[in-house]
């Protein structure tokens, strides 16, 4: 896996991603603290605030962005959209109302969902030879996962010798960096523009492809089994922990960390998984365990509330939803790339990301204010969407490989034929 790394362009570009990530990071927790200094017990809501017009700018925002940016180079595009976040991870020690915190967090996260599809989109040209690309995701989806687990440590760490004002000085650093290193990687060179498409012709292009592409159907309804597992993880693991178990902080921490591993021990072997069995089957063994992942979460809130036992039974589920979540996500850009060319790659990218970020639409509320109501009626509802997906993406993927089979037999048979016709004797002048 770390072999992708001998290639320059993708050290620096990989380099720039960890830092960005590590920025991030520090940003979520001095985010939160920033929140609790101007909103005190209302803190939570400000949060939720700012997590719903995160989630705004990368649905709405991002299709917009990435069809006005398509024509730009690369490099400037990447560049642009670090410089802004660095801007603005400087002007949040300034902040005095909470207001400002959700205009600059708006602006933010519509620079990040310039930036993230562009990189992802631009990995294919730089490393075209598949296993590569594999291995390529796998390490991103680590650094997503280390970034998650390191993160809250060093910035606890940074905490005790510093203010937590100065974290975002640490996130402005990180988006510096990244941008430096993006001008001083070379990228491949720009596909030659060969369409004269207007702005709104390219706006629906992603969608478009993604709707009468048999592959990306499959990717869409995966993202959906994706969101419910995740949901459940991100929303309710406090509720679990402090609400149900009546355990401390730290076992909030232990949780999600369940969750990180899960998906670390995956991504770490994702590589020879898909090498050996394609791209198709280890995502659908992926949504199996997250759809046996919420059945168990569903059976503990159900039964084992009371039970001593119940706590290490959910730590271990929430392991197991990890590893699928990594199963289905890390290796679910091969699709992307191969359904894509290199003039519409960053379109198709960049509408995975808003598509799949806007089943967190539908998937959040039900495991946060139905689960508010009933915990148990929240996880028996993402059970039923994920499995009703995960049926659907089993449909989807059949169809599409007797699809293939077909079309193969149909090649086969053309070539028996021509190698079978009579050999035309040439005509003589």
């Amino acid at each position: 896996m770390i072999r992708v790394l001998r290639n320059a362009t993708y050290r620096a570009l990989f380099s720039a991603q960890v830092l960005a990530l590590l920025g991030t990071g520090l940003l979520t927790v001095a985010l939160g603290l920033l929140a609790f200094d101007l909103a005190g017990e209302n803190a939570g809501a400000v949060l939720g605030t700012a997590l719903t017009i995160k989630m705004i700018a990368y649905v709405g925002v991002a299709p917009l962005v990435a069809a006005l940016v398509d024509r730009l180079p690369k490099k400037a595009v990447l560049v642009g959209a670090d410089a802004i976040r660095f801007a603005i991870a400087l002007s949040l020690p300034l902040v005095t109302e909470t207001w400002q915190i959700y205009v600059l967090v708006f602006v933010l996260q519509s620079a990040s969902a310039t930036f993230t599809p562009a990189f992802q989109s631009l990995i294919p040209s730089v490393l075209p030879e598949s296993r590569d690309y594999t291995r390529a995701l796998s390490l991103s989806r680590l650094a997503y996962d280390l970034e998650a687990l390191l993160s809250p440590i060093i910035a606890a760490a940074l905490l005790t010798v510093v203010s937590y004002n100065n974290l975002f000085l640490g996130t402005a650093l990180g988006f510096a960096c990244s941008a430096v290193l993006v001008v001083t990687a070379k990228l491949p060179a720009r596909e030659p523009v060969t369409s004269s498409d207007t702005f709104w012709q390219r706006l629906p292009t992603g969608v478009r492809v993604f709707a009468r592409t048999p592959t990306l159907r499959f990717v869409m309804l995966t993202n959906i089994v994706v969101a419910a597992g995740t949901a459940i993880v991100l929303v309710n693991s406090v509720v679990y922990s402090r609400g149900v178990f009546g355990l401390d902080d730290t076992a909030l921490t232990l949780a999600l960390a369940s969750y990180g591993i899960g998906s670390l021990v995956v991504a770490l072997n994702v590589p020879w998984l898909v090498d050996r069995f394609g791209v198709t089957r280890p995502m659908l063994l992926g949504g199996t365990l997250i759809v046996l992942g919420l059945t168990a979460a569903t059976l503990i809130t159900g039964l084992l509330t009371s039970n001593p036992s119940g706590w290490p039974l959910l730590l271990a589920t929430w392991g197991a939803l990890g590893m699928g979540t990594s199963l289905v996500n890390t290796p679910s850009s091969r699709l992307l790339a191969e359904a894509s060319t290199p003039q519409n790659r960053n379109l198709v990218y960049t509408a995975q990301f808003a598509l799949s970020h806007a089943c967190f639409l539908i998937t959040y509320p039900i495991a946060g204010w139905l689960g508010g109501a009933s915990l148990l009626a929240a996880a028996i509802t993402l059970t039923v969407l994920a499995a009703g997906a995960l049926a659907a993406a089993f449909l989807q993927a059949e169809n599409t490989h007797r699809r293939r089979g077909v079309a193969e037999m149909d090649d086969d048979s053309s070539t028996r034929e021509a190698a079978s016709a009579p050999e035309t004797p040439a005509e003589t002048t």
